[in-house]
């Protein structure tokens, strides 16, 4: 089994009704996207859990340890992925999904959301659940792994819809490459509403109101 990742767990209020479970980037921690609880005002009452990635070198970086979701080997974060890192990040947060439900939390009343390498994540594991989830928020990031979805997407999967935004002007996670990924889950048949800004690798207020908007969306149309 599993053990569940060191984490930030924060509530709205009492009893809340819907979980985010938010994944934060490369070499950063639980701690970066905790603002944001504050600053989405939403309908109902919400748990937002914040995991600290695992600590491991990553190649890109000279070898440096650093949380990360999984290893990067080189510049072309597309080329030579870590399929083995991949696959353990996907079950630290299926561990994260599953805790949510014994909370009595309903799969379909959790979301995933992530930032660059948590948002492919965040991706990553939301396509291949057997019950579908809320929705994916997936903000500067892009598919990995993106040959193999065609095979181990679940046809319940194609349910969840998805967030997906990127900064037009992004160095780090290229906005051709978030538009191929676009392309590559279309073709799949997911539903995405696409966003994009004139920013770099970041989030900004206009992203952060439509981020609101959306999950209010959801949140109405679950509830």
């Amino acid at each position: 089994m599993t053990a569940i990742l060191p984490h930030i767990a924060l509530e709205t209020a009492q009893q809340p009704t819907f979980s985010i479970i938010w994944l934060h980037g490369l070499g950063a921690d639980g701690e970066d996207f905790v603002p944001i609880a504050d600053e989405l005002q939403l309908p109902v009452a919400v748990r937002y859990i914040f995991p600290h990635a695992p600590s491991r070198p990553v190649t890109v970086n000279g070898g440096f340890v650093m949380r990360a979701w999984y290893d990067i080997s080189g510049n072309d974060i597309s080329a030579e992925q870590d399929a083995a890192g991949i696959g353990a990040a996907q079950a630290d947060i299926e561990a994260l999904i599953a805790q949510e439900v014994a909370r009595g939390i309903a799969p379909h009343h959790i979301f995933l959301a992530g930032f660059s390498q948590g948002g492919a994540i965040a991706l990553h594991t939301a396509l291949r659940q057997s019950k579908h989830l809320a929705g994916v928020l997936a903000l500067s990031a892009y598919l990995p792994l993106a040959d193999t979805v065609a095979a181990a997407a679940t046809p319940d999967s194609r349910l969840t819809p998805l967030f997906i935004a990127h900064g037009r002007n992004d160095p780090i996670v290229p906005y051709s490459l978030g538009v191929t990924s676009r392309e590559a889950l279309l073709a799949q048949g997911y539903r995405i509403e696409w966003h994009d800004y004139p920013m770099q690798h970041a989030v900004n207020p206009a992203e952060l109101r439509d981020i609101e908007a959306w999950l209010k969306i959801r949140i109405r149309a679950l509830s």
